[in-house]
């Protein structure tokens, strides 16, 4: 059962690998966005660990499990926050403004 289980795993860390690699990178930031919602998704299920009290152990990897989710998401909201800022365009200067002497246009 357990060549089964890495069998798995393997087959799975390839067949994620080929997939992202091949993401253009125009896609990426909706990939992110996809990723945080995968990861709220275990965030609701480490919650529910934490919370079953079923024993002690299990109630502190939950909690543990909580944390790292919540790292998680935040870090990848932080990161598609700059993603998408390196996306967004300048204002326009004000219509009497002078532009700088090597920007003229």
């Amino acid at each position: 059962m357990q060549i089964l289980e890495l069998y798995v795993f393997v087959l799975a860390a390839f067949v994620g690998y080929m997939v992202i690699s091949r993401v253009p990178p125009l896609l990426h930031t909706p990939l992110m966005a996809a990723t945080n919602a995968i990861s709220g998704i275990s965030l609701v299920g480490s919650l529910i660990a934490a919370g079953a009290a079923a024993n002690r152990v299990a109630t502190i990897l939950g909690f543990v499990a909580v944390i790292c989710a919540t790292s998680n998401i935040v870090g990848g909201f932080l990161i598609t926050d700059r993603m998408l800022r390196m996306f967004k365009r300048e204002a326009p200067p004000p219509a009497g403004a002078k532009q700088p002497a090597g920007r003229q246009g």
